[in-house]
């Protein structure tokens, strides 16, 4: 597994560690979890196409609405 070096301002580092040892974890697993979970966030490469285009029925009609519901004040 390749590794990263990386430098950041010492009051960040002391809250990086701070949060590790909160957590449980190294340093450098807490960092790892961090990096991965930002690009976990990204759509899979094509999904769209994928999944929104493979719809082989009928086009779909989203059902009427109506009126919003009236609420009583707080």
């Amino acid at each position: 597994m390749p590794q990263l070096h990386f430098y950041v301002p010492e009051q960040i580092a002391e809250r990086i560690r701070e949060k590790a040892e909160a957590s449980g974890l190294t340093l450098s697993k807490y960092l790892s979890k961090l990096v991965c979970k930002e690009f976990e966030r990204d759509w899979p490469q094509d999904y769209f196409k994928r999944v929104l285009g493979g719809w082989q029925g009928e086009p779909l009609e989203r059902a009427e609405q109506g009126m919003p519901e009236e609420r009583e004040l707080l």
